[in-house]
């Protein structure tokens, strides 16, 4: 029998958490993390990571248990995330992938097989670092001249998949295919896919609204004390929003105000990107918070849409 397994995706600051959450306790469900930087140790409120009491006694998966300098791939978190699921499904219980990281939404909904990826990691700080220095164009341009049909498919603005078409081709490897075509859906399990939105300016102001939160909970105290335990700036982990952001104020490169601003405004661009690639699965159901009254009513439709889906699949 096909695993039923239910996915909450979305922008940043959506809130993801909070339905996730309510939903698990609703469906008897657990939670895996699929948020590239809530997997990270000691980098709590810079991604927005919920706390124990947020979390209301729901187990929690793939979250909070790798070093900031660890080395993580998409193929290890699909491997974990399958065996999470399936220990969650053997106990009865429904599990709820959450998070707004496309790639690895992508490793557990579609087959993808990475036991031959390439991984060459040097490479890859290398790339990051000129991505960083000089934007993402430039690194975008790199590939054009390589790859130029693996270039026009993806979007300057995808840094990670830019320096992984760079990294296959430099290493030899096969050329990227074309997610729209070359893709197939995992036939071990039954996806519902939940997408929540909300209208653009009130989603904005949520972020705009985060960031002020983050700085009077202790993000600049925390990225300080990440800095003080010897972790240098140039971390992968740290090229996550809200910690190169603060990184600069702290050495000094802009003051605070120009710290938040730039934080708020790459957060509202990430946003619109993730929306931009949420969109492109037909299976996706959406739901805009924006248009209920009450959260008892949203999550009431929700979770009939849900079990509805599951018990005709």
């Amino acid at each position: 029998m096909k695993k039923n397994l239910l996915f909450v995706v979305g922008p940043t600051a959506v809130g993801k958490t909070d339905t996730a959450i309510h939903l698990a306790k609703t469906m008897d469900g657990e939670v895996i993390n699929a948020d590239s930087m809530q997997i990270y140790r000691h980098m709590d409120i810079g991604t927005a990571k919920p706390t124990v009491e947020e979390r209301e006694g729901i187990p929690h998966y793939l979250m909070d248990f790798v070093d900031p300098d660890e080395e993580f791939s998409v193929a290890e978190f699909q491997k974990k995330a399958r065996e999470a699921i399936d220990d969650i499904i053997s106990r009865g219980k429904l599990p709820i992938i959450a998070g707004g990281t496309g790639l690895y939404i992508n490793s557990l909904l579609y087959e993808m097989d990475f036991t031959s990826t390439i991984s060459n990691w040097e490479l890859r700080k290398e790339l990051e670092e000129e991505a960083y220095l000089h934007g993402n164009e430039y690194l975008h341009h790199k590939l054009k001249q390589m790859d130029p049909k693996a270039a026009e498919r993806i979007h300057p603005n995808n840094v990670k998949r830019v320096i992984r078409a760079i990294e296959v081709n430099q290493e030899g490897g096969e050329p990227m295919g074309d997610f729209s075509t070359d893709v197939k859906l995992n036939p071990e399990y039954n996806s519902f896919m939940l997408g929540l939105t909300r209208d653009r300016e009130e989603l904005y102001n949520r972020v705009n609204l985060r960031v002020d939160i983050m700085v009077k909970a202790g993000l600049i105290e925390e990225v300080q004390k990440l800095l003080d335990m010897g972790y240098p700036e140039d971390l992968v982990a740290f090229k996550g929003l809200g910690y190169k952001e603060i990184i600069g104020y702290l050495k000094g490169r802009y003051d605070l105000d120009t710290a938040l601003d730039i934080l708020k405004r790459d957060t509202r661009r990430y946003a619109k990107r993730q929306l931009t690639w949420f969109r492109r699965y037909d299976m996706l159901k959406w739901f805009n918070l924006s248009e209920y009254s009450s959260k008892d009513k949203l999550f009431q439709q929700i979770v009939e849409e849900v079990e509805g889906f599951f018990k005709f699949v």
